[in-house]
């Protein structure tokens, strides 16, 4: 990661591999203002039935699950594209000058929202630093973001994962404002 200067960082990776665990730590350790979105799974009975939206300051909806009508669909998840234009999306629009947008994730069911995608693509131009994960694979759009010249794509392994946050760190305090 040494002499790369991107401003915007996406941690790429299998399922399970410890993406948003990093970004997690990550925030606990930057001394700058986040806003910005993880989403979670939803479990009933020990089993996944869907995902939810969590903004860092303190939103919560649902983006996807299996129990929804929509014909936006996922597998057997049905995307609740509402709840992801009104919690998701506002909560990835910098209102200071000195706040990192963290974005966890960039996947099939936030690719489904073209509010989703042209507001992630204003929030990737401005002058704010972009954490994230994105999806290892999928739509084209996600294709066009892991292409772009300000972007840095880190894989996610076991073997790096414990070692990313302080390199992440690191990155961000680099010279970049």
């Amino acid at each position: 990661m040494t002499g790369v200067k991107a401003k915007n960082i996406f941690l790429t990776g299998p399922p399970r591999c410890g993406k948003s665990t990093v970004i997690e730590k990550l925030i606990g350790k930057i001394a700058r203002p986040a806003i910005g979105f993880f989403t979670r799974e939803i479990r009933e009975g020990g089993k996944r039935v869907g995902f939810s939206i969590i903004t860092l300051d303190g939103k919560e909806g649902i983006l996807a699950h299996e129990n929804s009508k929509s014909e936006a669909r996922v597998g057997k998840y049905g995307v609740n594209l509402d709840q992801l234009d009104e919690i998701a999306v506002p909560s990835i629009m910098p209102s200071k000058p000195d706040q990192i947008v963290i974005i966890d994730e960039i996947g099939k069911m936030e690719c489904f929202s073209p509010l989703f995608r042209e507001t992630l693509m204003k929030t990737l131009d401005s002058k704010q630093r972009v954490i994230g994960a994105i999806a290892q694979k999928g739509h084209r759009f996600i294709e066009k973001i892991k292409e772009r010249k300000d972007v840095l794509l880190l894989t996610v392994s076991e073997k790096n994962r414990d070692s990313l946050v302080e390199d992440l760190i690191r990155h961000l305090y680099s010279g970049l404002s």
